[in-house]
């Protein structure tokens, strides 16, 4: 199916590296903790955006610059690590009650997945070397092929996206009552957007 040797294997894949736990799950959470539903779909349309940005800078072959430049490979690492360490900072020293939904303009989440997402190198040379492991040897890729698997990760990570909000939703009803568990929830996922930071750059 256009060009894609086992596109069942392709969403597959997709689904399974959406469930891994990674910034833009974090994201999600907390732009719907802060924004209600409306907020976690923002932030999911800011990561979807940033991907599809990163799947076609990878199809141009950016990929190949950043690893053959490494001192800007290196640069935009740390601009993405130090922006994932702002962010979770902010949520560690976040005063009581500043978790609950406040009515913060959409934009703000979708421009902060955008640039969580946007802001990591690797993701273009995993989807230099993802893209390949799909495609058809029997037919020649072309930008249908590529458009066709850049479309279905978007749907699947909109659809993602739309679970994990409601999800996260309904989890908030329920720890509303219990501010201190809200608070634990908070630090604990900035302190993991800190620690995320620090692995995109001390791990090769």
């Amino acid at each position: 199916m256009f060009g894609v040797s086992d596109y069942g294997a392709y969403v597959a894949a997709v689904l399974v590296f959406l469930f891994i736990p990674g910034p833009g799950n974090l994201a999600i959470l907390s732009s719907t903790a802060k924004g209600g539903v409306r907020g976690g779909l923002s932030s999911t349309g800011g990561i979807i955006v940033g991907d599809q940005v990163l799947i076609w800078l990878a199809v141009a072959g950016v990929a190949t610059i950043l690893l053959t430049t490494p001192a800007l490979f290196v640069t935009i690492q740390w601009l993405g690590a130090a922006y994932l360490a702002w962010l979770g900072l902010k949520m560690v020293l976040a005063k009581p009650g500043a978790g609950a939904v406040v009515d913060i303009p959409v934009g703000a989440y979708f421009r902060q997945s955008f640039f969580i997402t946007l802001l990591n190198p690797k993701s273009i040379v995993f989807y230099m070397a993802f893209f390949p492991l799909f495609l058809d040897p029997a037919v020649p890729p072309s930008l249908v092929t590529f458009a066709a698997m850049a479309l279905t990760a978007a749907a699947l990570a909109a659809l993602y996206g739309l679970g994990l909000s409601l999800l996260a939703q309904h989890l908030a009803e329920r720890v509303k009552a219990r501010p201190w568990l809200s608070q634990a929830l908070q630090k604990t996922a900035g302190g993991l957007l800190i620690a995320f930071g620090l692995r995109l750059v001390l791990t090769k």
